[in-house]
């Protein structure tokens, strides 16, 4: 099945109440297992690779084929993101290479940089089709992330996405990035008033640190890209640690790597039915 447009996605879920979750891609064994869970669960799916793991493999283009050639085989829809980009080259590689969205991250900026470099941004990838997110208050460490100040504010919020012209908004409600608990406590009122106000799809960063339970309140209460990392990892790890542990003399990378590939299958189709990602496919629906 050929790449689809993130917009197909998101937009679907944002109309029927359910969760369009992307999961971050390191590895090809990464990619290999976010498909096969999403098959599993009978969901469309997101790949993303951030900055970060762009800048692990020295490069864009290695990671972003493997994903792709991926992604082109699933027998699901599968959407290819640049997640947490604060480049803006490394936005026009993407935009060359065919991603189907961008999440471009000037958070740290003023608002107003923020505001005039967010929709330079978002112009060129219109230009080419591309679905862009940006995000605005305070997504970071675990420390001083509940603080009432690193709350996104309804208001700023509508008027940034008007001022910019973005597609979707990451916002903070209450969620940290790589969180090895899960123990978040979201503010879903402050949810609810995103969704009233703000008219693009809204984007959960740092879900890892969520519950279950919380995750899924959180898609009824507005939120609808939700974005996965440390979880995986924490999975894939854990798979591998017990691989190793079982055979000390284990020098077989394909061995330890595919049980971590396998665990990480198994995570992301419970994750998919935790958010309600496969209602839409499960219909009948090409998304």
């Amino acid at each position: 099945m050929p790449l689809v447009p993130t917009s197909a996605i998101v937009d679907a879920a944002r109309a029927e109440g359910r969760g369009a979750a992307a999961f971050n891609v390191i590895q090809i064994e990464h990619a290999q297992a976010i498909v096969a869970g999403a098959r599993q669960a009978g969901a469309p799916v997101i790949l993303q690779l951030s900055e970060n793991a762009v800048r692990y493999h020295g490069a864009l283009r290695p990671i972003a084929a493997a994903a792709r050639a991926v992604a082109e085989v699933a027998e699901v829809p599968v959407a290819l993101h640049l997640d947490h980009a604060i480049d803006p080259e490394l936005v026009r590689e993407a935009v060359a290479l065919g991603f189907g969205s961008v999440m471009y991250d000037a958070s740290a900026m003023d608002y107003d940089d923020n505001v005039t470099a967010t929709a330079e941004v978002t112009r060129l990838c219109h230009e080419h089709a591309m679905w862009v997110e940006a995000e605005l208050g305070e997504i970071g460490g675990k420390d001083g992330v509940h603080a009432p100040g690193a709350r996104t504010d309804p208001g700023e919020a509508a008027a940034y996405v008007a001022a910019t012209g973005v597609d979707g908004l990451a916002v903070a409600v209450g969620t940290s990035h790589a969180m090895l608990t899960r123990d978040a406590t979201l503010d879903f009122a402050l949810i609810t008033a995103l969704r009233t106000a703000v008219p693009v799809p809204l984007v959960l960063h740092g879900s890892s640190g969520v519950a279950d339970s919380d995750l899924a309140a959180a898609v009824t209460a507005g939120m609808t890209k939700v974005n996965i990392a440390t979880q995986l990892n924490k999975v894939f790890t854990g798979a591998v640690r017990e691989r190793l542990a079982a055979d000390p003399a284990l020098v077989d990378t394909r061995r330890y790597l595919g049980a971590g590939r396998d665990a990480t299958a198994t995570e992301v189709a419970r994750l998919l039915g935790v958010l309600r990602s496969s209602t839409t496919l499960m219909e009948g629906s090409t998304v």
